[in-house]
């Protein structure tokens, strides 16, 4: 019989096991003492230990296979891959000319894994599409959508293949005793079963960083301050909270209007913060479901023990202020399965509730992975039940359930969080915005990285207007793949000299963000043991590696270093502290409509501008409220982004008291004083003046993105 809540199925390691082996205060039950201890057994040294059988530990530990030296893989839990396999088959890259080496071979083993009829159990395969990433797509060599099982079977097979010892149950002891260093090296690792490991070279490729922390390393959580490495994606991000955000008025208190009742959960009573500022927060988690609506396959949502209708209180709300669309972003995968995340300002993600996560004890992670499992299994019962939720969305969120052929677990849900930052090292080269952008250019590259600086929500504040706002996302991409620095890789010289991190790397928040994709991990998990190898074959430190050597064996490994493809310069938003007069953005401005954000083209005004999809003609307008506060002569100027796609015709009301002037811009044609265009030059006394950008009438998109009032030069 199943259980509502099988927690301990749905964890076997991470808390079962973990349960077993440490004590309430942290410390590993063969330290303790008592008939259960048992003396740590000395494993036979090899060349490379790894820990962490990530996606990127396990290409590191088959490049060191290929090399001819000796590696063990030592895994916390039980299964190999990480996100890869479990859950994330919508590939995030961004270009995937910039993968190569082993990371494309996964990618087109998973092609041929899909060439098999025998691997489509539950739709042909000629009906499977998947916008461009599916096995017939564009000539593709790889296939970059899949099952967590069909992942799964690729990585054991290559596994197998290069005969990789993989030791699972494996976790640190991350008390004092767990890494010995002598003369500024680790010489040995102890893992919570009494194992000692030993190796010439380390490489931490979990993605909490804990060997890294565990052996001295500098390290951070959060977000970095702006000023720290001249950035702008950096630290709080409130002006830029558009995407992913509450419908507008939701109110925060349990009793609605009634602040003395309290806040609802998740929302932080300190939030936001200073604009830009550092912070200790970490953007949210979540699980990557894997869900099918195939009948035969599908196992419904459930009500887990412990839930609490107050935690989807807000979601509730949102949808009574007016949000439609379903809360999750859906990319579909082989065999009637998809690949679910987060999307919209209330889904999966759960905003806030992590932020001890990167340093927690194991059992204090372990209460923080079952409160997000809990959330989210509670989420989808909610949408899928609740007579709050509309209709439309019970309805098609019903369709869907867990997979009764996924994970080991009877209700098909996975064991691997969605960990998308905790600890990012402090090393000899830190990757930032700059080199995302090519202002800075990486001068030892150990592989690309192409995806947007993305950074999901931080927390859940009370803005200014009294009502709830989410902050913390970034999306920022439109530049080339660029090249990610060795240095990256290592720590400082005088903190470890064969220790070396390709997941919890040494890169800004922001940049962070772009890096952390999967495939990336891949090769950099690739390069980071090939340097490990030649650090062992040449007997010194991982900071001495003769970069020459590593660059000519990654490049014969069929790793990407260098962009030969066409360069795209960033789309830049211009600030409007940096422009004179009155400035008014589209974020300030009140709406009916113009709901669609994009930074797509460009230049613009702040972080992005309006439009109205080309949609709802009549039904949407949007006015900036301007105060002019010294009388005289004004250039009224609007942004927007030019395109052959934009209405010819649109309409612009400018109001004051009892004037009213009308023009009509063409925004095919690039703004003069871009990304201004003067509109009119009028005569203003003191008040408030109404620009009203309108929609009516129009044929094309219609954009709305600023206002300037500027001093007429006559």
């Amino acid at each position: 019989m199943r259980t509502s809540n099988p927690l301990l199925a749905e964890f076997p390691v991470r808390i079962t096991q973990l349960l077993i082996l440490v004590l309430a205060f942290g410390r590993p039950l063969w330290a303790a003492g008592g008939a259960n201890q048992s003396a740590p057994q000395c494993r036979p040294a090899c060349d490379v230990v790894i820990y962490g059988a990530t996606s990127a530990g396990i290409a590191a530990a088959i490049q060191v296979r290929r090399m001819g030296h000796s590696v063990v893989v030592l895994e916390p839990n039980d299964r190999m891959g990480g996100l890869t396999t479990g859950g994330l088959g919508q590939t995030d890259i961004g270009n995937k000319a910039a993968i190569g080496g082993i990371s494309r071979e996964f990618y087109r083993r998973i092609r041929r894994h899909y060439a098999n009829p025998k691997n489509w159990i539950w739709q042909a395969a000629d009906d499977y599409q998947s916008h461009g990433q599916s096995r017939s797509a564009d000539g593709e060599d790889a296939m970059w959508t899949f099952e967590p099982s069909a992942a799964l079977a690729v990585l054991q097979q290559m596994v197998h293949d290069h005969n990789v010892t993989v030791r699972y149950g494996q976790a640190l002891d991350r008390s004092a005793a767990g890494v010995s260093r002598k003369n500024g090296r680790i010489v040995a690792v102890r893992t919570l079963p009494g194992d000692e490991w030993q190796a010439d070279v380390y490489i931490d490729a979990t993605y909490e960083g804990d060997l890294m922390a565990a052996a001295g390393v500098a390290f951070t959580v959060g977000r970095e301050a702006n000023a720290d490495y001249g950035e702008t994606l950096n630290g709080v991000q409130t002006r830029r909270a558009v995407h992913h955000q509450l419908v507008d008025s939701v109110d925060p208190w349990i009793i609605p209007g009634m602040p003395d009742s309290g806040l609802l959960p998740g929302i932080d009573p300190d939030g936001p913060g200073e604009e830009g500022g550092r912070d200790h927060r970490v953007q949210a988690f979540c699980f990557r479901m894997c869900l099918t609506d195939h009948p035969d396959n599908r196992i419904p949502f459930v009500r887990p023990d412990g839930y609490q209708e107050r935690d989807y209180e807000l979601l509730l709300r949102n949808f009574e202020a007016g949000a439609t669309r379903l809360p999750w972003s859906m990319g579909r995968m082989p065999n009637r399965k998809s690949d679910v995340n987060n999307n919209r300002g209330v889904s999966t993600d759960f905003i806030g509730q992590n932020y001890d996560y990167p340093n927690a004890t194991y059992l204090q992670r372990a209460a923080i992975v079952r409160r997000h499992f809990v959330y989210q299994q509670g989420l989808m019962w909610t949408l899928a039940n609740h007579p709050r939720v509309p209709a439309a969305i019970r309805q098609e969120v019903s369709r869907w359930g867990t997979c009764k052929d996924e994970f080991a677990a009877p209700s098909g849900w996975q064991q691997q969080l969605y960990i998308r930052e905790a600890r990012r090292m402090i090393g000899s080269y830190v990757m930032t915005q700059h080199n995302c952008q090519g202002r800075t250019t990486a001068p030892r590259p150990v592989g690309l990285a192409a995806y947007t600086m993305d950074s999901h929500n931080v927390q859940r504040y009370v803005g200014p207007d009294g009502s709830v706002r989410n902050e913390g996302d970034v999306q920022v991409g439109g530049f080339s793949p660029y090249p990610i620095d060795y240095g990256a890789l290592v720590p400082r010289r005088t903190e470890c000299g064969n220790l070396l991190v390709p997941v919890c790397l040494s890169a800004s928040h922001i940049a962070f963000g772009s890096i952390r994709m999967e495939p990336v991990f891949m090769v950099l998990g690739q390069s980071a043991a090939t340097a490990a190898v030649l650090a062992v074959e040449d007997d010194i430190a991982v900071q001495d590696v003769d970069y020459t050597k590593l660059r000519q064996q990654l490049l014969h490994d069929r790793q990407v270093l260098t962009w030969t493809g066409p360069v795209r310069k960033p789309v830049a938003g211009v600030t409007a502290e940096s422009l004179d007069g009155i400035v008014v953005d589209d974020q300030q401005a009140q709406r009916t409509g113009f709901e669609t954000i994009s930074t797509s083209a460009g230049p613009f005004l702040e972080t992005g501008y309006r439009h109205d999809s080309n949609d709802g003609k009549g039904q949407q307008n949007i006015t900036f409220l301007a105060n002019v506060t010294t009388p005289g002569r004004y250039d009224v100027r609007l942004a927007w982004t030019a395109h052959s796609n934009r209405a010819r015709r649109v309409p612009v009301t400018i109001t004051q008291g009892d004037t009213v002037e009308v023009r009509h811009v063409d925004q095919t044609q690039r703004p003069r004083q871009a990304p201004f265009e003067t509109i009119a030059t009028l005569t203003l006394t003191t008040g408030e003046v109404a620009i009203e950008v309108s929609n009516t009438g129009t044929i094309g998109f219609v954009i709305a993105d600023g206002v300037q009032l500027i001093a007429a030069r006559d």
